[in-house]
């Protein structure tokens, strides 16, 4: 029987310190063609992502069937990658202060911290994403080269570049964004999953080097690993946008406590959650209000110094407690 590797990101311990990005960035997309590409981002949310309105370009399933009218992001979607003259003015003595090479008009956290709402009461949280690596894979069902497919050994979603022609049927389908061109190679490229770490059973390098402890890795299947119970058992970690209908493997609890309540008109605290509802609700599904309930009772019985297995497993006091590889 196959396996699936699967991960959690716990919402309400991202900082968007992006040392993830960071990690994923220096080993796998820092050259070849792949400037533009961050296979991990830490996006602020709501807001516009990477790549640029990511959720508006279309892909996935509806019904069963494959969405064909996906849009193809353009590189401005992405941001046009820029270098500064750092060795003109710091190296050389010329030139009067540091500044790009070319005028940035979007990139990658373009609007970071801006979020919603008008003040007091402005709302924003963090939202890491990678390729989700998907069950039901839009990528895969839409590539005619059968270029792409799954390691049953892991279940990670892979791009054989032996096969690969660059018709960029994936990058359309994919709803999430996270299938990228390649310009130099002429081929489509996307996060592997880190499957060389893996297979010697260490964690990706996001993974690895989150600093908040927000992610969790782990089989889908393992009973007794961290995933499954924060997935199946606890039920607070959700698939971003389920209604796309490609089963994702990264799972999100929902942010319950990154932002005090808002205020009331005379100025005191209301008795209400800051992020609207229906907006997590849009992201996460229908589930997400029992997701929320069942994270506020255990943190509350913490509080009152009783017991929670759902909030020691969250805590992830150590790797063992969050790694199962």
């Amino acid at each position: 029987m196959a396996r699936q590797l699967a991960y959690v990101f716990d919402l309400n311990k991202c900082i968007g310190c992006h040392t993830c990005t960071m990690a994923c960035k220096q080993l796998w997309t820092n050259r070849g063609g792949r400037e533009y590409m961050y296979w991990n981002n830490v996006e602020s949310q709501p807001g516009k992502g990477y790549p640029r309105n990511w959720e508006q370009k279309g892909g996935g399933f509806k019904n069963g069937a494959l969405q064909t009218d996906g849009q193809l992001p353009g590189l401005e979607d992405y941001g046009i990658p820029w270098e500064y003259n750092l060795a003109e003015v710091l190296l050389e003595g010329r030139g009067d202060y540091v500044k790009p090479h070319v005028k940035p008009t979007w990139g990658p956290n373009w609007d970071e911290d801006e979020g919603s709402g008008e003040f007091p009461n402005n709302y924003y949280f963090y939202l890491p994403r990678i390729c989700n690596h998907c069950s039901n894979p839009a990528c895969l069902a839409a590539c005619p080269r059968k270029a792409i497919y799954k390691r049953p050994e892991d279940g990670l979603v892979v791009v054989d570049q032996e096969r690969c022609r660059g018709y960029r049927y994936c990058v359309k389908a994919c709803p999430y964004g996270k299938v990228y061109f390649n310009l130099k190679t002429g081929m489509s490229e996307k996060c592997i999953g880190c499957y060389p770490r893996v297979e010697k059973g260490v964690p990706p390098a996001c993974v690895a080097q989150c600093v908040g402890r927000v992610r969790f890795v782990g089989w889908r299947e393992d009973k007794d690993g961290p995933v499954f119970k924060l997935v199946d058992q606890w039920k607070v970690a959700l698939p971003l946008h389920p209604e796309y209908g490609t089963e994702p493997n990264v799972f999100y609890v929902p942010p319950v406590h990154t932002s005090p309540p808002p205020f009331a008109d005379d100025g005191r605290l209301k008795d209400a959650p800051r992020i609207p509802l229906s907006y997590l609700e849009s992201l996460f599904g229908p589930t997400v209000k029992s997701a929320i309930d069942t994270l506020a009772r255990e943190i509350e019985k913490r509080r009152q110094g009783q017991p929670s297995d759902l909030t020691e497993i969250l805590i992830g006091y150590t790797n063992k407690d969050r790694f199962r590889l």
